[in-house]
């Protein structure tokens, strides 16, 4: 038996009580992130975790707050461990609150194992870079911003726009493109609203998507700290799918805003300095730590990729968490509030979305040979578009050449056909390339500069052979 097992190291030295902390009394041997009980006078018992673990004092974040604590008569009493998920096949088809707990009315998860939600960082010599395309059946992403096995490509979006919806969208229709190997989807929500919940839920069950699912729902009234936790518990259930299950699995996590605000709120209770905006210095890399979590490792099956959503305080992308984001994460989807005021879903805007590993997961063999020459295509027509819609402001749409106005046309069904789609409407990665072909029909042939002329002669529409 392990000597720790034979003594329970507590302390009624509590000094003081404020919000949800507890600034106490250190004790030899006392960790960071350890998980600690917190014993009131009543009897009552409630969990908490060090968040400062120095020479003299501790600090210790209570979940539920710390308003009935007596200092007098309370006692805290650590658990030498920190917070682990309880893990086993059985957690597939299971929504869970940001602590772990069951919240859909099911039993106990029976566990295999338990596994630390910091994670164990991965031997960087056998990482493998992201490769395979994930169809999620939205075309303004499976044609313009591909995303990939392994991948960390973040959704930048505003207040009011419609991020919810889109990863409600994701999460029922990813899916690997012409592969057998299981998948599943890990979801976690930080500091929703009841109704963004219920949404979130019911559209996991109706839709039966929730059958490879896992859901970790952590709601605004929460204890601030289960908004750092809910992110790492998603994570540890999603490395647990993929290095042990050998599952191909995507982590959708929003809003990730609302954990950085949590982070803010931490550092403000302590007293830190302040950086920019008033969020902590140490945020890039406490953003880092969750973000490379995604990765394909050598010798094992699966993978995880993170898809993670943000709302950008007032629009500004040079926010420091969008900002943050962008230097970790390999690219980002990024939402157009205009695209949305035109009543076009999903409004993904396509001159500021980028995905950098777009090319590890198109082409013969992955999704069709010519996806990259219609992305590339499909990006110059919409551009001189806009140029020339633009133009017609400022000089009138008469001043316009028939050219000018083939190409203002293009970029309107551009769109209205292939950004545009129905929620419900899932597109394969064929069907998304088709709309692109039909619309590339009206330009005249000659235009079509960076289309090679076989993929020409075997899909446009209107030469003899097209499809």
């Amino acid at each position: 038996m392990d000597s720790m097992q034979l003594f329970t190291r507590q302390t009624k030295a509590i000094s003081t009580a404020r919000r949800s902390l507890l600034i106490i009394e250190s004790i030899p041997g006392i960790r960071y992130n350890e998980i600690v009980d917190v014993e009131l006078g009543t009897g009552e018992i409630r969990s908490g975790q060090v968040i400062e673990a120095g020479k003299n004092t501790t600090v210790v974040q209570v979940f539920g707050g710390v308003s009935e604590v007596d200092l007098l008569n309370s006692r805290v009493r650590y658990k030498g461990e920190t917070l682990k998920l309880p893990v086993s096949p059985d957690i597939l088809g299971r929504i869970f609150d940001g602590s772990g707990n069951p919240i859909d009315g099911g039993p106990p998860i029976v566990s295999q194992a338990y596994k630390d939600i910091n994670g164990v960082p991965a031997n960087p010599a056998s990482r493998m870079p992201p490769a395979e395309f994930i169809e999620t059946g939205i075309s303004a992403i499976d044609g313009l911003n591909v995303l990939v096995r392994g991948q960390k490509l973040p959704i930048f979006s505003g207040s009011g726009l419609p991020h919810n919806k889109i990863a409600a969208q994701i999460i029922r229709q990813a899916s690997l493109k012409g592969k057998s190997e299981d998948f599943a989807i890990v979801f976690g929500a930080i500091g929703v609203s009841y109704d963004d919940a219920a949404y979130f839920i019911n559209n996991l069950e109706e839709t039966g998507a929730l059958s490879r699912a896992v859901g970790f729902i952590n709601t605004a009234s929460s204890p601030v700290i289960e908004r750092l936790s809910t992110p790492r518990l998603a994570l540890t259930a999603a490395e647990y799918l993929a290095w042990e299950m050998d599952m191909h699995v995507l982590v959708i996590l929003t809003d990730i805003t609302n954990y950085c605000d949590a982070l803010r709120e931490l550092a403000a209770m302590r007293g830190e300095i302040p950086s920019r905006r008033g969020y902590p210095g140490y945020m890039y890399t406490d953003l880092a730590s969750l973000y490379e979590r995604a990765g394909r490792i050598s010798n094992r099956g699966g993978s995880v990729t993170i898809l993670p959503i943000l709302t950008m305080p007032d629009d500004d992308i040079t926010h420091p968490i969008p900002d943050l984001t962008g230097y970790i994460t390999e690219g980002q989807i990024v939402l157009s509030r205009p695209l949305d005021r035109k009543r076009i879903y999903p409004p993904i805007d396509v001159f500021l979305s980028l995905s950098r590993m777009m090319k590890e997961g198109i082409g013969e063999g992955k999704t069709r040979e010519d996806h990259n020459n219609v992305f590339m295509q499909s990006y110059a027509m919409y551009a001189e578009g806009n140029y020339l819609r633009e133009i017609s402001t400022v000089i009138g749409s008469e001043a316009l050449t028939d050219r000018d106005k083939l190409y203002l046309s293009a970029a309107d069904r551009f769109e209205k056909e292939f950004i545009s789609q129905d929620e419900n409407s899932r597109r394969t990665v064929e069907e998304t390339l088709g709309i692109a072909w039909n619309i590339f029909s009206m330009l005249p042939q000659e235009d079509l500069k960076l289309i090679n002329e076989k993929y020409i002669k075997k899909y446009h529409p209107s030469v003899s052979g097209g499809e």
